[in-house]
C-alpha cells in the first residue's frame, strides 16, 4: 500500500507514479479513433481520400464545357446551373449554347462581355472536334491526359468515373451491411432453430451462379446502376452476416445480457442496446475493404459490358478502351493509376481501423 501523502514514496515506486500521473480513462470509441490517428498511413489515406472524394463531388465546377460565370450586354449568366439558348448571345438557333463555337466565342470576347471557364473546360461527355490529332488524342496542353477513342477527355472522364465508382461504393457497402448485420444478429441471437433455418437458407443462396444471373438480368432489363446495386446487394450481405452471428453467439452468453433480461428488457431492447454495440467490431473493420470489393466488382463488370449504362463515366469501360487501343498508353495508365491509388488508400484505412479495435491494444494511446 503506498501513503499518497508522501511524495517520496510515491517518487520512489515506478507503477504508483505512472497511476497518479495517468490521466482519465477514455472512451472506447474516442481510444480507437486516437490509436486510428496515431496509425499515420491510415489516418493520411483517410484524409487524401477524403479529399479526393470532395473534389470528385464539385466535378461539374472542375471540369465542364460550360462556363461558370458569364456576362453578356450587361446581363449575368451562370450556364453550369441553366444554360441558355443560343439566341441569348446572338446565334440563330432556339437550342443550348455550344461554347465551343467560334461565333460563341467571339461574341463572348467583344468588349464588355467575357466568360469564366472551369480549369479544365471540357465535360465527360464534350467530344473534342478541334484536337489536332486524331483519337485517341495523346496528352496535350488542351487534353492533359488524351483523349479516349471518341474524342473525350481523359481527366474529365476519371474524375467523374472516380465519383461514380465511390458513391456506387459506398451505396453497396451500406446495403450489404445492412443487410448482413439484420441476419447475422437474428441468426446469433436467437441460435437454435432460427439460426439452423437461416443457415441453411444462406448455404442455398450462395450457391446460386451470381455472374450467370448479372448476365441474364442485363439481357432481360435495361443496363442501369439501381438495377446493379440491387443485384450485387442480394449477394454482398453473407460474408458479413458470419462475423456478426458469431459476435451474437458469444455475447448472448454474457453478464449483461442476462441481467437485461432479468430488468424485464424484450429481446429487441437487448438487441439493439447492448448487443448490437459490443458486436460493431468486425463491421467497422470491414468497411474499407467491402468498398474495395465494390468498386472492383463494378469495374470488371463495366469491363465486360454489365455494368452501367453505355455513356456513363466509368473507369471499367476506360479499362475495356486502353485494351482495344493498345497503342493509346494514356488511357489505361491513367485508369489503372487512380484504381491503384484508390485501393491502396482504402487497404491503408482497413489496415489501421483493425489495429485500432484490436482488442489486444488494451493500453491507452500514446500523448502527443
Amino acid at each position: 500500500m503506498i501513503d499518497q501523502s508522501n511524495p517520496n514514496a510515491i517518487s520512489a515506486d515506478p507503477q504508483a507514479m505512472e497511476l497518479v500521473s495517468s490521466p482519465a480513462p477514455r472512451s472506447p470509441s474516442k481510444r480507437a479513433w486516437l490509436l486510428f490517428k496515431q496509425t499515420r498511413r491510415g489516418y493520411w489515406s483517410l484524409l487524401i481520400l477524403s479529399a479526393l472524394f470532395a473534389l470528385s463531388l464539385i466535378a461539374e465546377v472542375i471540369c465542364n464545357d460550360k462556363p461558370l460565370v458569364v456576362k453578356y450586354n450587361g446581363h449575368w449568366y451562370f450556364p453550369v446551373v441553366s444554360n441558355p439558348a443560343e439566341t441569348v448571345y446572338g446565334g440563330d438557333f432556339d437550342a443550348p449554347t455550344d461554347y465551343f463555337d467560334p461565333f460563341i466565342r467571339q461574341q463572348l470576347s467583344q468588349d464588355g462581355n467575357f466568360a469564366v471557364f472551369p480549369i479544365n473546360p471540357y465535360h465527360y461527355t464534350t467530344l473534342n472536334y478541334f484536337a489536332p490529332a486524331p483519337n485517341p488524342a495523346p496528352p496535350s496542353i488542351e487534353n492533359w491526359l488524351g483523349t479516349d477513342d471518341r474524342g473525350r477527355d481523359l481527366v474529365a472522364r476519371l474524375l467523374y468515373g472516380f465519383r461514380v465508382s465511390i458513391l456506387f461504393a459506398l451505396a453497396l457497402t451500406v446495403s450489404g451491411t445492412l443487410l448482413g448485420i439484420a441476419t447475422g444478429a437474428v441468426q446469433g441471437f436467437f441460435a437454435g432453430k432460427v439460426d439452423i433455418t437461416v443457415q441453411r437458407f444462406i448455404e442455398i443462396w450462395g450457391s446460386m451462379p451470381e455472374l450467370y444471373l448479372l448476365i441474364i438480368f442485363s439481357a432481360v432489363f435495361e443496363p442501369s446502376v439501381s438495377i446493379l446495386l440491387i443485384l450485387l446487394s442480394l449477394f454482398g450481405w453473407m460474408g458479413l452476416s458470419d462475423y456478426v452471428r458469431a459476435e451474437f453467439l458469444r455475447n448472448r452468453q454474457l453478464d449483461y445480457v442476462r441481467a437485461a433480461r432479468a430488468l424485464g428488457l424484450s429481446n429487441w431492447q437487448i438487441i439493439w442496446k447492448h448487443v448490437l454495440p459490443n458486436s460493431m467490431t468486425p463491421v467497422v473493420t470491414f468497411l474499407p475493404f467491402r468498398m474495395s470489393a465494390a468498386i472492383l466488382s463494378l469495374t470488371s463488370l463495366d469491363f465486360l459490358g454489365l455494368g452501367v449504362p453505355p455513356g456513363t463515366p466509368s473507369l471499367g469501360e476506360l479499362l475495356s478502351q486502353g485494351k482495344n487501343n493498345i497503342d493509346a498508353w494514356w488511357i489505361s495508365m491513367s485508369t489503372f493509376a487512380v484504381l491503384v491509388i484508390t485501393l491502396l488508400l482504402l487497404t491503408f484505412m482497413g489496415d489501421a481501423l483493425r489495429d485500432a479495435l484490436d482488442p489486444r491494444h488494451l493500453g491507452e494511446p500514446k500523448s502527443k
